[in-house]
């Protein structure tokens, strides 16, 4: 069983910056970052895989780094250039291969409160 803890969050002007970690109870070959607002359903944010190939929501491409650290597990999310927004949710997923099927995991969240 993987466990999953985000930290990071905090609140944010628009145009700011922050930086998101997952850090996972074990290795994790593809993580990915979700937000969620109040009322929506989760969007995928960014990704990485095991091999360090990355991939970004259209949205976020240009302002938001992924990468990972793999003696320690993390995966860290870098939000530049942050947009306007009141209140989001940012989650981390890990999926991992049980040799029969793919199996997810979920953090709690961190969450983002916007300044204005």
């Amino acid at each position: 069983q993987l466990r999953l803890v985000e930290s990071g969050g905090g609140t944010v002007e628009v145009g700011g910056s922050l930086t998101l970690s997952c850090t996972a109870s074990g290795r994790a070959p593809a993580t990915n970052w979700y937000r969620q607002t109040p009322g929506n359903e989760r969007d995928f944010v960014a990704g990485i895989s095991g091999n360090s190939g990355t991939n970004y929501a259209d949205s976020v491409k240009g302002r938001f780094s992924i990468a990972r650290n793999d003696p320690t597990n993390t995966v860290c999310l870098q939000m530049n250039n942050l947009k306007p927004e009141k209140s989001a949710t940012y989650y981390c997923n890990a999926v991992t291969w049980t040799g029969r099927n793919y199996k997810n995991y979920w953090g709690k969240g961190t969450h983002i409160t916007g300044s204005s």
